[in-house]
């Protein structure tokens, strides 16, 4: 069924809390009937925006274009052998929902992402990842709707270009691509990941935790460390972690000993974005109704009543510090609408 709004408010649509209107709100759960009314040419497709539960946007204009918010949340299971389990799952399901289903059928590979805000079709749009993995890993396929051509098609793990924090998705080429449902492959016999540090530490030393303590240690960690968008409007980590030459690593170690990196690709290393931000003295800051989060560089938050003017002007002051202090251009995480 489709459901079409004018003028609709968009403050409950973001996680910012950002005050915002789409001059057209368009819900759905039926592809079909979305398909037959694009070819009809009954919706504008000029400047479309996919809208999910709007965890990763800062909302700065009231949307002139068309919001397009889907809500299928069937999980369907599509094969099952011995080892693995092939799910289909609605985009507009929330995506700790269906990692908390998978994990209470024990099926092993999305629980280092729990607690990640947002809804499964974003997820292979950003390639979502933490705590040692990415959705990629588990991606088999992805259905999108072209409302370029009102026509269903999908796109192999390998198609969908996955890279860090990105994807084919992102790409302008893909602007009237619409993510409908994802196809995860899953093991049926878990194997824990702990590659990431704090993760490992949270358990004692040689102890062997099955996914579900995984999933209730991520829980704990992320909470400890992020604030809860209902009570402090944010995006989660606002900034991508840049990827430098291990030359550049090198000098960077020399001036700054301390200084944290972590393997990505031969000859390129990953440094934490919210050290950086740290390290110019940002962590804590608060001006007036926007600040970062005193647990986390990484966030931006809003304390109520902040604009997107005053979160994209915060964030333009830090990549400039960043910049000057580091000679690294922070790139944003989040999309600026």
């Amino acid at each position: 069924m489709i459901k079409i709004h004018q003028n609709y408010p968009l403050k409950q649509s973001n996680s910012f809390g950002l005050e915002s209107t789409a001059s057209i709100y368009i819900e759905t759960d039926d592809s079909s009937e979305l398909i037959n009314e694009l070819k009809n040419n009954t919706i504008d497709i000029s400047n479309p925006l996919f809208l999910g539960t709007g965890s990763n946007i800062v909302l700065s204009t009231p949307v002139v274009g068309t919001v397009i918010h889907a809500t299928n949340k069937e999980i369907t299971v599509l094969e099952e052998s011995r080892d693995s389990v092939l799910i289909k799952c609605g985009a507009g399901m929330d995506w700790d929902e269906f990692v908390k289903w998978t994990v209470s059928k024990n099926y092993g590979g999305l629980e280092n992402l729990s607690l990640i805000p947002g809804s499964v079709g974003a997820a292979p749009i950003q390639n979502i990842g933490a705590y040692g993995t990415e959705a990629a890993i588990c991606v088999e396929s992805v259905v999108a709707i072209d409302f370029a051509s009102a026509r269903k098609f999908s796109l192999t793990r390998e198609e969908c270009h996955f890279g860090y924090r990105d994807s084919q998705f992102k790409r302008p080429e893909s602007k009237y691509w619409m993510v409908w449902e994802v196809i995860f492959l899953l093991e049926k016999d878990p194997r824990v990941n702990l590659s990431y540090k704090p993760l490992k530490e949270f358990f004692p030393p040689e102890y062997r935790p099955d996914i579900r303590e995984i999933r209730e240690a991520v829980i704990k960690i992320r909470s400890s460390k992020l604030p809860d968008p209902a009570v402090f409007g944010n995006a989660g980590s606002f900034f991508k972690n840049p990827v430098v030459s291990a030359c550049q690593a090198g000098l960077m170690k020399e001036k700054y000993p301390d200084i944290p990196t972590y393997y990505h690709n031969p000859g390129t290393v990953k440094i934490p974005a919210g050290w950086l931000i740290e390290t110019c003295g940002w962590k804590g800051l608060r001006r007036g109704q926007v600040g970062i989060y005193p647990k986390q560089a990484l966030v931006i938050v809003n304390y109520g009543g902040a604009t997107a003017d005053e979160i994209i002007s915060l964030a333009n002051e830090i990549q400039e510090s960043v910049k000057t202090e580091f000679g690294i251009k922070l790139e944003m995480e989040v999309r600026i609408v």
